[in-house]
């Protein structure tokens, strides 16, 4: 008897012991509701009651987790381009080597033979090794301490000291020294700034440079091919091997791509040599637009603090401070570091003419 009435008082306390952890778990829940409640309440209100807040604010807030989807998903862009521009030039190479360079052999004068393959591999090897170092450099980065700097302003996204000309990217979600952009359109997936800037526009450069060799090159060879192709739906058909129909299209292949690419990249490469002769970054272009037309407004004139006019420009940024540099540093490879560090805008050694020190746009 005795034992039958300590089990039942154990099932009891067992019974009592659930409902209060049942009911626990429900005053949890709901205390967890609640506070969910108050936190989306609260946000509500700081949109439409916020002093401070404007239109901008709110529609900034409505489209900050479309900016993180964008955000996320370039990056993985950046390596999928990368991975299409080795690929695209790797069959531009090959049809060159295995349909385009014997035929140049057989057919070509011996000057004209030394012309292409010297010009041909020279451009090559300068297109490997920009692409190379524009996509393996890094931009630069400014320290994080704040005792190293002096004169700079606090990055608000990265509550970070950001010196001139930095800027804060938000797909690498770091300040970046003398940002111009983080590439996707000419497939670097990586910022252009102070340390890897020169390897970008080189890139550019002779990629250009390059295409445009290889359609004028082939053009004869292009309209021969093209002329081809119009005639296998003839009746009845040519009699055109599995090779040589190989080689017509892989003609036509090269000719569009390479013109396409000459025409779009060759347009950015001017849009960057424009601004390499005013000393201007991308950027900096569409903030020095607002602040001259702000200074106008008052009647003076903006002059642009990094620029030491169009010639000492471009010696500035493609590192050239003495004749020699123009072989040994713009027409052969050459991994030569920027002038300055990129914290401080000093005036470079190559300069000729000394210029009154602005302030800082």
């Amino acid at each position: 008897m005795r034992s039958r009435q300590r089990m039942f008082a154990a099932v009891m306390r067992l019974l009592l012991k659930c409902l209060r952890l049942g009911r626990r778990r429900r005053f949890k829940l709901v205390r967890q509701v609640e506070q969910l409640w108050r936190y989306g309440h609260l946000c509500l209100r700081s949109l439409f009651y916020n002093s401070f807040t404007n239109g901008d604010v709110v529609l900034d807030s409505l489209f900050e987790p479309i900016y993180w989807l964008v955000d996320h998903v370039t990056r993985w862009f950046g390596v999928v381009f990368v991975a299409l521009v080795i690929g695209l030039t790797s069959s531009i190479v090959a049809i060159v080597y295995i349909c385009l360079l014997p035929l140049i052999l057989q057919t070509y004068t011996p000057a004209w033979i030394c012309w292409h393959l010297a010009y041909g591999h020279w451009n090559l090897i300068m297109i490997v090794f920009h692409y190379y170092m524009a996509i393996t450099t890094s931009p630069g980065h400014p320290p994080q301490a704040k005792d190293d700097l002096t004169g700079v302003s606090i990055c608000r996204k990265c509550i970070a000291p950001k010196p001139a000309r930095t800027h804060h990217c938000s797909i690498c979600n770091r300040c970046v020294l003398k940002m111009d952009h983080h590439c996707q359109a000419a497939w670097l997936n990586n910022c252009v700034g102070h340390y890897n800037h020169r390897y970008f526009f080189s890139f550019c450069l002779f990629m250009t440079m390059g295409c445009i060799y290889c359609s004028i090159s082939s053009w004869e060879m292009f309209r021969d091919a093209y002329a081809a192709i119009e005639t296998y739906y003839q009746t009845p058909p040519p009699t055109f091997s599995f090779r040589q129909r190989a080689f017509h299209k892989s003609v036509v292949y090269l000719w569009v791509l390479c013109s396409s690419v000459a025409l779009a990249l060759g347009a950015l490469t001017l849009w960057h040599a424009a601004l390499i002769t005013r000393g201007e970054t991308s950027i900096e272009r569409h903030i020095n637009k607002k602040e001259r037309q702000r200074l106008q407004k008052k009647g003076k004139v903006f002059r642009n603090p990094y620029s030491y006019g169009g010639w000492d420009n471009w010696k500035v940024f493609l590192g050239v401070d003495v004749p020699r540099h123009w072989l040994t540093r713009v027409l052969l490879p050459s991994p030569h570091l920027p002038h300055g560090t990129g914290l401080s805008w000093d005036l470079p050694p190559c300069v000729t003419k000394q210029r009154a020190p602005l302030l800082a746009i």
